[in-house]
């Protein structure tokens, strides 16, 4: 009975409890044979287990052989992976320092290289058109400079102005245009040529004697343009019978000098020429 308790015992607790109670009492009545009210099953019942028990007791996984997995197929498709060794036999790849062959930059050089030569045909292309923009630039500049200095027959004509002095009897004046202005060439007399020689330079607004604007006596040669703002003076006119300026009553006696009014200066004396052949060359 005891045997039996005790056999029960390790699989109940309360079995265990059961057989210290009855081992008890009998020690007290020793005459007395306690039979418990309470039959255990000779077979195990299941016990519930503790959390800590139950993963004791449980046994290890058996791994089985992994399936082809040629045969492995994606839940959301069809599509069968194409190695079988591309998981199960998938390692690190170890390179060593000294087998990894050194970089080659040959592509990064000969990208270099044309970039480079790409630029300089780019900076030959600009020098040359400059260069040439500059050439074109200095030649027009030296024509024009040369153009601008040189004299035409035209220009030269325009220079010098020549006459015939024969058709200009005494006392009279004929005007005449030389480089855009009225020029007055006088034929005097011999009184005018004296009266104005006997004039006394100090008392003149622009001191000059008569030889000094007269390069024959009997002919005087001015420039028609007042010298005050340039007006065109009335030959044989004016106090003086010289010049009169009408705009602003200058009066230039018959040498062309100034004698009254607001011009400040005698009329403008060119430089003249007389041939032997009674040609006045202006200029």
């Amino acid at each position: 009975m005891y045997r039996a308790i005790r056999q029960l015992a390790g699989f109940n607790p309360a079995a265990v409890q059961l057989t210290q109670n009855v081992g008890n009492m009998q020690s007290a009545l020793p005459g007395v044979n306690f039979k418990p009210d309470v039959v255990f099953s000779s077979e195990p019942k299941h016990v519930p287990l503790s959390s800590t028990q139950r993963l004791q007791e449980r046994q290890p996984l058996a791994y089985t052989a992994a399936p082809s997995l040629s045969q492995v197929r994606f839940m959301h498709g069809s599509r069968t992976l194409q190695s079988e060794n591309a998981l199960t036999e998938s390692k690190p790849e170890v390179k060593l320092v000294h087998g990894i062959p050194p970089p080659s930059f040959t592509d990064a050089k000969t990208n270099t290289q044309s970039t480079e030569n790409s630029r300089n045909f780019t900076y030959a292309i600009t020098g040359a058109v400059i260069g040439t923009g500059l050439a074109l630039g200095a030649k027009a500049g030296v024509q024009g400079i040369v153009g601008f200095m040189s004299i035409t027959k035209d220009m030269l004509a325009l220079a010098k102005l020549e006459m015939k002095l024969d058709k200009i009897p005494e006392g009279k004046a004929v005007t005449v245009k030389w480089r855009g202005k009225p020029v007055f060439v006088r034929h005097r007399t011999q009184e005018e040529v004296n009266r104005e020689r006997s004039v006394d330079v100090k008392k003149l607004r622009d001191p000059q004697t008569d030889e000094d604007r007269t390069v024959k006596p009997e002919w005087l040669v001015v420039v028609g343009v007042c010298t005050h703002l340039g007006c065109v003076p009335i030959a044989f006119a004016g106090e003086y019978n010289g010049y009169y300026c009408p705009c602003h009553g200058s009066h230039y006696d018959a040498s062309g000098r100034i004698r009254k009014g607001p011009a400040p200066l005698n009329l403008e004396v060119p430089q003249v020429e007389f041939t032997d052949d009674g040609r006045l060359i202006v200029g």
